[in-house]
C-alpha cells in the first residue's frame, strides 16, 4: 500500500497553496489559497471496503504563553501535542486519489459545512474548532481540510503527516459530529493496512526548511 502527491514532496516543505496561512513580512501572516493537496494510493489491501484519511501535527506547543506573541519566541523544548488538520471517512476503495482543491479552497470563517462531503464521504472537525473557540469571527465547527497555520514565532519547524489507512467495512463506524480521535478508536479491529507522507511547514523565517 502505497500514498504519493503531486503537491508534496515526502519530507519537504509544503508550498503555500495548501496552507491555511502564508509568511507576510507587515502582519507576520496572511490567510492562504487553503487548498488540500493532490493525494493518489496504490496497492490497497484485497479486501479493502472503504478508506479513512487523517493529517495531523503533531509538533503544536503544549501551552500557548509564548505563542504568536510580539518580542517572544516558542520554546523548542516546549512538550508538543497533536493538532488535527484534517478526517476523511468512507472514501471508496473504486477511486485512487484525491484531486488538489476537490475538498478544500480557499478559508472558511466559521469553518466549513459537514459533515457530510463530496461523493458520498463524510469529514470530521479539524482541530480549528478549538483554535478558534474564543474568536467572535472565526468561531464554528471547523469540518473537513484546514492546512498549516503553526504559531509565526515557533523555533521548531512542524511535521505534516497525511495517514490512508484501509478499512475491511464499508463504512467508518462512527456518526454525527467526529474527530480524530474517535475515529482512530473506531477502525481498530477493522484495520489492513495504511500508508503515508509527510511535508513540513513554518511561518517562522528563523526556521530552516
Amino acid at each position: 500500500m502505497r500514498l504519493n502527491s503531486n503537491s508534496i514532496i515526502d519530507g519537504r516543505p509544503i508550498p503555500g497553496d495548501y496552507a491555511f496561512c502564508v509568511p507576510d513580512p507587515e502582519t507576520h501572516v496572511a490567510m492562504a489559497a487553503n487548498r488540500n493537496p493532490h493525494l493518489a494510493w496504490s496497492g490497497l489491501p484485497a479486501g479493502t471496503r472503504s478508506l479513512v484519511l487523517i493529517c495531523h501535527d503533531p509538533d503544536v506547543p503544549s501551552r500557548g504563553d509564548d505563542v504568536n506573541q510580539e518580542g517572544r519566541e516558542v520554546p523548542g523544548d516546549l512538550p508538543r501535542v497533536n493538532f488535527t488538520h484534517w478526517v476523511l471517512v468512507d472514501l471508496s476503495p473504486e477511486r485512487d486519489a484525491i484531486n488538489e482543491g476537490e475538498f478544500s479552497s480557499g478559508v472558511s470563517p466559521g469553518g466549513k459545512a459537514g459533515p457530510d462531503g463530496p461523493d458520498d464521504t463524510r469529514q470530521g472537525i479539524n482541530s480549528y474548532t478549538d483554535w478558534f473557540a474564543g474568536d467572535t469571527d472565526m468561531a464554528g465547527d471547523y469540518y473537513g481540510y484546514d492546512g498549516p497555520c503553526p504559531p509565526w514565532n515557533d523555533s521548531i519547524l512542524h511535521h505534516y503527516h497525511f495517514t490512508l489507512y484501509a478499512l475491511d467495512t464499508p463504512r467508518c463506524p462512527v456518526e454525527g459530529r467526529f474527530g480524530r480521535d474517535e475515529v482512530l478508536a473506531a477502525i481498530e479491529g477493522h484495520l489492513l493496512g495504511q500508508a503515508g507522507v509527510m511535508g513540513t511547514y513554518s511561518l517562522n523565517p528563523r526556521v530552516p526548511a
